[in-house]
């Protein structure tokens, strides 16, 4: 999965996050993954990126997103939620790929007890926050290899993605030009930031 940080997000979107039962009742947590973001490197890295995690280079904070590909890296966003990346870069380069919105295919009735009252289906873990409070992430979760059968939070790669569409990232300041926001176009699930289309 070590590749290009947009290439390893076309990879994980479309994929299936699961959270093992122990964390909802006896419930696992499954959903399909809709909306991504692709983050770069530091200054020296292959893909200089300003707005990424990585830019400053390596930090106690940001050594998950170093290496290996495959791996969970959670932050901590204004004090409040919690966001979920993959890791994507080969080992000792720093690049990941942003969960923002999912789709909830097993386990609705656990992710109602974590969210807002009233909320429609679709809109559950719509977001980056929303995404990490559904799924019942936690900072506990930094460096969980997902790719590993035997982890209590696994991604399945999708075969079959479906029609994407490509935007910028949205959320950030720097090098809000690069269309590396992909989507898988139609689903309902999909965070509301669709403007400014780049390509199919």
């Amino acid at each position: 999965m070590a590749d290009h940080p947009l290439r390893a997000a076309r990879w994980v979107l479309g994929s299936t996050l699961t959270v093992d039962s122990a964390r909802g009742m006896g419930i696992p947590v499954r959903a399909r993954i809709v909306e991504v973001e692709a983050y770069g490197s530091p200054p020296d890295g292959p893909w200089p990126d300003p707005a990424a995690h990585t830019f400053p280079g390596l930090t106690p904070r940001n050594e998950v997103m170093f290496g290996p590909a495959g791996h969970m890296y959670v932050y901590l966003s204004y004090g409040i939620h919690l966001c979920a990346n993959v890791t994507a870069g080969p080992d000792g380069v720093g690049s990941g790929v942003l969960l923002r919105a999912a789709r909830v295919e097993q386990g609705e009735e656990v992710v109602r007890t974590r969210r807002p009252a009233g909320q429609s289906s679709p809109v559950l873990a719509s977001g980056p926050g929303r995404l990490g409070q559904a799924m019942g992430i936690t900072l506990a979760d930094n460096g969980i290899d997902l790719l590993d059968p035997s982890s209590p939070i696994r991604l399945e790669l999708a075969g079959r993605r479906g029609p994407v569409r490509s935007g910028p990232r949205v959320g950030i300041s720097r090098a809000t030009e690069l269309p590396w926001r992909l989507w898988l176009d139609g689903d309902p699930a999909v965070s509301r930031q669709r403007a400014a289309i780049v390509r199919d």
